[in-house]
């Protein structure tokens, strides 16, 4: 298996979906006015999407493992590709909302397999350089995304922003359907299809729920009950949709749950700093994007970084110091007045991020064996998407209260996150970021690439 060709498609499509995300806020103004939609409409643009990949993102994992990660990862980037250029040619608002929520399908089949594809290409403790040179490649795209979306509105209109994802699609979607690709030992067991039923309906209502405003609080419970009859099920299927060796790992879910904790500080703080920027300060946006530029420079900085981090102090010390770093910096941004502390503040959290992204996304990828690899990418990506929900949830809710408490809630929900940490392995899996022979001569390429 070619480790650089797997590496530059996984760093594609993390990239695809995460520049969609960014471009599409910027798009939205512009589409609302050209086709005429409702606010909620155009807010739907963005839920739809949102509900069908986070309901579907572990039952992709799951099709990954069994058919094999690059075929499901060539029909996730095709499909997508065709969904982007079907919204770009769509004729009214309903077509959008409804080829977004296609858009998402694609999206849940394409992120877990983004993963699983490194698993089976890198051994297990050289993962953290090629996640670290993803997770970097991620944070670009999000700080790109913006002026990329409002470069091609501007000059071509809000249509041309999906049409940007075309290329791409085909450029890495083709050679994959033509690369062999070996399965795993042990992949191919049965779907458990009811469970997957049961967790999308069960997600898709939660996730659905905390993006509504306000919250729906009867589809939280709902949401909760389903949980329930899922782990229920889960316990007396033959083949569960969850193995038992991840669903019972106590590492994996701290590290799922660090991860659920520091993005649901992140955006929340972001949400509520654009309100502080914006609004309190009367900065225009792109003011206020300038300000916050030190996040995504120290996000990529702190995610190349986080491999010698990961050799020297373990997954436990790295992702507890990276964790209390993030919340300091909600805790700064609290008090924050001025330029510098402001920079300072979105510093703390780029860093504390970036770190986290890599070592929690490295326990959850190394601790599942290969067979499951693509379920552990599927709950890793869910908890990258139900976090922010909350964080976005919690802030709507507490602004009245005032930013400064808001942000004090959100720092604690950061801290929530650090004897999580604690809970993880000292060693992570990570005994060197440096290539050894072998490494060099398996796959032709030195394995960091």
């Amino acid at each position: 298996m070619n480790r650089r060709w797997t590496l530059a498609s996984s760093v594609a499509g993390a990239v695809v979906v995460a520049l969609d995300g960014t471009v599409l806020t910027v798009a939205q103004p512009r589409l609302q006015r050209e086709l005429g939609a409702s606010f909620a409409e155009v807010q739907w643009t963005s839920t739809a999407y949102l509900v069908a990949v986070a309901s579907l993102l572990v039952f992709a994992g799951r099709l990954g493992d069994r058919f094999g990660h690059r075929r499901v990862f060539a029909l996730g980037m095709l499909g997508f590709g065709v969904a982007s250029a079907g919204v770009g040619l769509a004729p009214g608002v309903g077509w959008v909302i409804g080829l977004r929520a296609v858009q998402g399908v694609f999206g849940a089949l394409l992120q877990p397999a983004t993963l699983g594809m490194l698993r089976a290409a890198f051994p297990a403790d050289r993962l953290a350089k090629p996640l670290a040179v993803r997770t970097a490649a991620i944070a670009l795209a999000a700080a790109a995304g913006p002026v990329v979306g409002g470069a091609l509105v501007t000059s071509l209109g809000w249509r041309a922003v999906f049409f940007v994802n075309v290329l791409p699609a085909l450029a890495f979607g083709l050679p994959a359907l033509r690369r062999p690709e070996r399965i795993p030992a042990g992949a191919r067991t049965g779907l458990d299809v009811p469970g997957a039923v049961m967790l999308a309906v069960t997600l898709a209502c939660l996730v659905h729920s905390l993006t509504v405003r306000p919250v729906s609080w009867a589809g939280l419970v709902l949401a909760g009950a389903g949980a329930a009859v899922f782990v229920r099920h889960e316990r007396r299927t033959a083949s569960p949709l969850l193995p038992p060796g991840v669903l019972g790992s106590r590492t994996v879910g701290a590290a799922l749950g660090v991860l659920v904790a520091v993005s649901a500080s992140l955006f929340g703080t972001l949400f509520v700093a654009t309100y502080v920027l914006q609004r309190g300060l009367g900065l225009d946006p792109l003011e206020s994007a300038l300000r916050s530029l030190p996040l995504a420079v120290l996000m990529v900085a702190s995610a190349a970084l986080c491999p010698v981090l990961l050799r020297r102090l373990g997954a436990r010390g790295t992702t507890t110091a990276a964790t209390a770093l993030l919340a300091l910096g909600v805790l700064v941004l609290a008090r924050a007045a001025s330029a510098p502390v402001f920079g300072c503040g979105f510093a703390l959290l780029g860093a504390g991020f970036g770190t986290v992204m890599v070592a929690a996304t490295h326990v959850i990828v190394t601790e599942a064996e290969a067979a499951v690899a693509g379920v552990a990418g599927g709950l890793q990506q869910t908890a990258l998407n139900v976090g922010p929900a909350l964080g976005v949830a919690a802030a709507s809710a507490l602004l009245g209260a005032g930013t400064v408490p808001a942000l004090l809630v959100l720092a604690a929900v950061a801290a929530l996150g650090v004897p999580l940490a604690c809970a993880l392995s000292a060693a992570g899996g990570v005994t060197s970021v440096t290539p050894t022979g072998e490494d060099r001569v398996r796959g032709g390429v030195p394995a960091g690439r």
